[in-house]
């Protein structure tokens, strides 16, 4: 594997580094203060983004995106992800891929209008008795002449509130198998605003403010046949076939903040001065350096290997597991071990580190929580032999 980056993913890296640092992380002191990302500056955010390039990159050319390959899409979210969530989410949008697998007519409603800014999408998954263990969802859809009705509730859906459309999964029948009943999930398009659907605000979340989380509840929810996203109880195929990299996409950005937490750490041991020299002279202060550093640069080669073999049709799940675990992990320790060399300091909102810090903590639990990333690494290790 060649390690050297190419001279593009170089000026992305650095197109993108840039405008993180200018556009975005002047603003992540008023959304940490006030909790809320303003209209008038997301709008105006999302312009200056799509005006450098920088916008729904994650989607094909094809359909107006930039093309990037999984490997030069995850150095993009890592320099992304050094940043408060909510700017770099609402304003630098990449619509979810589960978008192209929709019909031609599909794409022209929903998936081009998000390449272009004019619309934003969410995806609705989780249910209060619902969260790992998706096939215990107990929304459901159910036919009606050429129609489906949809009832049911999902919580802790991201930036719903300001989402023009959902792509949420329902039950929409069951199968007896040998271990008991196993629903078939079917996705659908929903557009905000539909009779029968219903956005409420969510929980207050000690991480990402400004990045919010809605409730979303489906009462006789009617929607016609044109609105399912793939096959009538396909769901999770659908789902697995577009959504594999999202959790690489998680990985890459904890990867731009643990870099951010270790670069303001080595800074402020190499100044912070106590007993008439620098901390960093300290074997205390000089090893948790070391250590940092040395899981962050592990943390980040198996995200691109990971993003490497994703584009040579190799990656595994396991593959994406590891790199998810270890990197979100890996941003846990460094966030900890950064406060603890600043001391009382890392504490304070004078630094972005408690941010980070608060942060770090979500990230073991969405894209499937560090329990079941090592389950599924098990399961690869033991099929083979048949455990």
């Amino acid at each position: 594997m060649d390690f050297s980056l190419t001279d593009e993913q170089r000026m992305i890296v650095e197109t993108t580094r840039a405008f993180v640092e200018n556009e975005l992380v002047p603003h992540e002191a008023e959304i940490e203060r006030t909790g809320v990302l303003r209209p008038e500056l997301a709008a105006e955010l999302k312009a200056k983004a799509i005006e450098a390039g920088l916008y729904a990159a994650n989607m094909p050319e094809e359909v107006g995106g930039a093309g990037l390959d999984t490997l030069t899409w995850l150095l993009y979210e890592k320099e992304l992800g050094r940043t408060n969530y909510a700017l770099h989410w609402n304003c630098v949008a990449r619509p979810s891929n589960i978008l192209l697998a929709g019909t031609p007519a599909q794409k022209e409603k929903y998936l081009l209008p998000c390449v272009r800014g004019e619309k934003s999408d969410c995806l609705a998954m989780t249910e209060p008795g619902a969260g790992s263990d998706l096939r215990g969802m107990k929304a459901s859809a159910v036919r009606d002449g050429d129609d489906w009705v949809l009832n049911g509730t999902k919580h802790f859906i991201s930036h719903a509130d300001v989402a023009d459309f959902a792509i949420v999964f329902m039950a929409t029948g069951e199968d007896d198998t040998p271990r008991g009943p196993r629903k078939r999930i079917t996705a659908f398009f929903a557009d905000t605003g539909h009779p029968g659907y219903t956005v409420r605000d969510g929980y207050t979340n000690v991480s990402h403010r400004g990045y919010t989380n809605s409730i979303l509840e489906f009462d006789d929810c009617r929607l016609p046949a044109d609105s399912v996203l793939g096959e009538v109880d396909q769901g999770f195929e659908v789902a697995n076939s577009w959504l594999g990299a999202t959790r690489l996409q998680v990985a890459a950005t904890c990867l731009g903040r643990a870099e951010r937490a270790l670069d303001a750490s080595v800074r402020w041991a190499a100044e912070r001065e106590q007993f008439g020299q620098p901390i960093g002279k300290f074997q205390g202060v000089s090893f948790k350096l070391a250590d940092m550093a040395t899981e962050l640069k592990a943390a980040e080669l198996m995200v691109w290997e990971a993003g490497w073999k994703y584009d040579q049709g190799q990656a595994s799940d396991a593959d994406m597991a590891m790199a998810k675990l270890k990197a979100t992990e890996m941003l846990a320790m460094v966030a900890d071990e950064a406060i603890q060399i600043h001391g009382g300091m890392g504490l304070m909102d004078e630094l972005p580190l408690e941010r980070i810090w608060r942060d770090a903590r979500i990230e073991r639990i969405w894209e499937g929580t560090s329990e079941i990333q090592r389950h599924i690494i098990s399961r690869a290790l033991l099929r083979p032999l048949g455990a």
